[in-house]
């Protein structure tokens, strides 16, 4: 018999919209959407906190902007939506920070999980304590991987000597970083002398940098200043450096603990002046160069 009443008002959701019911959109840039209570229709520019609360900046075709609470209250396509955050600036920033955990210190890819090789018949030698300390900062993960470790000099007066202590050959490279190797001084003499040196010379590169000190390679404004000091002749360098900078300098643990506030800004190669970085990296390349 026909149901002369028709259907079940009441069946099925009957509550629903007639528009249908606000779903959740992300606020991206660019997103046209109206505002229901102004009638306000423009695109979305950006989404900020403020007071607490999200705010989504819609432009009109005008060029004009407004600001609206994000969360419901929109239509887009004539149909109701729930404004979320937009999430592709949140994964921007997780790309961002995964890629630069690929990369070590001295910007090389890192090779995670990877154990450190057993070290190789080639080294790379460095005028002190700092020197080996800052190396280690920056290209520590790298020389790892290869296998190459770094050695301390006593200073490089007698640098022929340590030469032939070591006694490089095919298969065991040297490398030196020299502190201050500058035209006219003492250093230059001796490299000059030591890179001349036989049977050694095909088998050792001997690199360096203008500073006085392996400090004045840190970029100043990693200390706030605009450039390192002139420190007066006749003065310690390094503890005129300390002074310049209101640090205690009169003993030599105050000058170790200048030294380790000085290398805990440094982060990354771009930390470091250009020509330490140029003498490292190519240091690195010869001792590590295949077949040699």
């Amino acid at each position: 018999m026909t149901d002369r009443y028709g259907s079940d008002v009441l069946a099925g959701d009957w509550r629903v919209p007639r528009n249908g019911r606000s779903k959740e959109v992300e606020a991206e840039t660019g997103l046209v959407v109206e505002d229901v209570d102004t009638g306000w229709c423009g695109a979305v520019t950006r989404v900020e906190k403020a007071g607490g609360m999200h705010v989504v900046h819609l432009e009109d075709r005008r060029g004009r902007s407004k600001g609206f609470p994000l969360g419901p209250g929109f239509l887009l396509d004539g149909r109701p939506v729930v404004l979320t955050p937009p999430k592709a600036a949140a994964r921007a920033q997780v790309a961002a920070a995964r890629q630069a955990a690929s990369r070590t210190a001295s910007g090389s890819l890192a090779v995670h999980g990877a154990k450190a090789k057993v070290a190789s018949g080639s080294r790379i030698f460095v005028e002190g304590r700092h020197d080996a300390e800052l190396v280690e900062r920056v290209w520590g993960h790298d020389l790892r991987v290869e296998g190459v470790v770094v050695e301390m000099l006593d200073g490089v007066d007698d640098l022929e000597a340590a030469i032939r202590d070591f006694q490089p050959g095919p298969g065991r490279r040297m490398g030196v970083l020299v502190d201050h190797l500058v035209a006219g001084t003492k250093e230059q003499r001796v490299v000059e002398a030591a890179r001349r040196l036989q049977p050694y010379a095909a088998h050792v590169k001997i690199l360096g940098h203008p500073y006085v000190d392996v400090w004045q390679s840190v970029r100043p404004d990693r200390l706030g200043l605009q450039a390192w000091p002139v420190i007066p002749r006749g003065t310690s360098w390094k503890h005129g450096i300390c002074a310049h900078l209101g640090w205690p300098h009169q003993s030599q643990a105050d000058i170790a603990r200048a030294w380790k506030q000085i290398l805990g800004t440094v982060r990354t190669y771009a930390d470091l002046e250009p020509t330490l970085l140029a003498s490292v990296e190519e240091l690195i390349d010869f001792v590590t160069e295949p077949g040699h």
